[in-house]
């Protein structure tokens, strides 16, 4: 199912924190988010996180055959419901562009308090990722999903792709997690028909991202149409695993912003450089990109 840490959700800014689920990309599992979840509980040890597995992974064995969008979106609710898990921010990285606004849909506004997409993969509604996939790992994704199994890259491109500008052990810590991925779900259109409106939508920009480019994230913000937010920073695609403690404070501080549905919104979108303080918002003309 993958893991939840912290015991309860606490209160913060006397409004009862939401909780938290991460949500992996292609090649990846539950276990990326490491480094990322000891800075949440570290930073806010009343946060309840889940980092879920998808199916196919090390903790969720499946027949390849039978992997799809849908499959991964069932697997994902029903790991937020049997963790018990009540309202909930949702995070998905890459990848997971396809997995988690079904998520999203699935659960509602009642449920979602905001949907978080970091470095995602979004497709156009209709369209199927291997049409509109480019960068580095395209050509061995789109061998693979012809021969129909399971990809393993080769370590060299998964570094170039994933970890320019890691130290040494980072790059370990990513290369030694890496998981077979199963291509049949880049064959299939993605439908986005049942997502709701009034979730709050904010997009982590990766700037020096070799996987997926800031004009490829800005494509796949207009076929998302739009987010409300947009945080950027100045690291790789891997950033949960290059930036866990800036990742893990703006996480918790998108918590704490919807942790009170009363609180006032701040008015500015930035977060330019890591190095700067936060300061998030909506953008003042609504959904769109900057």
């Amino acid at each position: 199912m993958g893991t939840v840490v912290s015991p309860g959700a606490g209160l913060v800014n006397s409004g009862r924190l939401p909780d938290l689920v991460l949500v992996h990309g292609g090649e990846h599992a539950a276990d990326c988010w490491d480094l990322t979840v000891a800075e949440l509980n570290r930073q806010a040890p009343n946060l309840r996180v889940l980092a879920v597995d998808l199916p196919g992974r090390r903790g969720k064995p499946t027949d390849p055959a039978t992997v799809t969008i849908a499959g991964w979106v069932e697997s994902v609710v029903a790991d937020i419901e049997n963790a018990g898990l009540g309202d909930i921010v949702i995070v998905g990285h890459s990848m997971a562009g396809l997995t988690v606004p079904g998520v999203v849909a699935r659960l509602g506004s009642r449920r979602i308090r905001e949907m978080i997409l970091a470095a995602a993969f979004v497709p156009p509604q209709g369209a199927r990722l291997v049409d509109t996939l480019r960068g580095p790992l395209a050509p061995f994704t789109r061998r693979a999903a012809r021969r129909n199994r399971p990809v393993t890259i080769p370590a060299v491109a998964n570094s170039f792709a994933f970890c320019n500008g890691m130290t040494a052990e980072q790059r370990r810590f990513v290369l030694s997690r890496i998981c077979p991925e199963y291509p049949h779900v880049v064959l299939e259109r993605v439908d986005r028909s049942g997502l709701p409106d009034d979730v709050p939508r904010t997009w982590i920009l990766t700037e020096h991202d070799r996987a997926l480019s800031v004009r490829q994230q800005r494509d796949c913000i207009n076929a998302l149409g739009g987010v409300d937010t947009l945080i950027r920073i100045n690291t790789c695609h891997d950033l949960m695993v290059s930036e866990p403690q800036w990742l893990a404070r703006i996480l918790v501080q998108r918590c704490r912003l919807r942790a009170d549905h009363t609180a006032a919104e701040p008015q500015l979108v930035a977060e330019t450089d890591k190095q700067l303080p936060s300061k998030l918002g909506q953008t003042p003309q609504g959904r769109g990109i900057q």
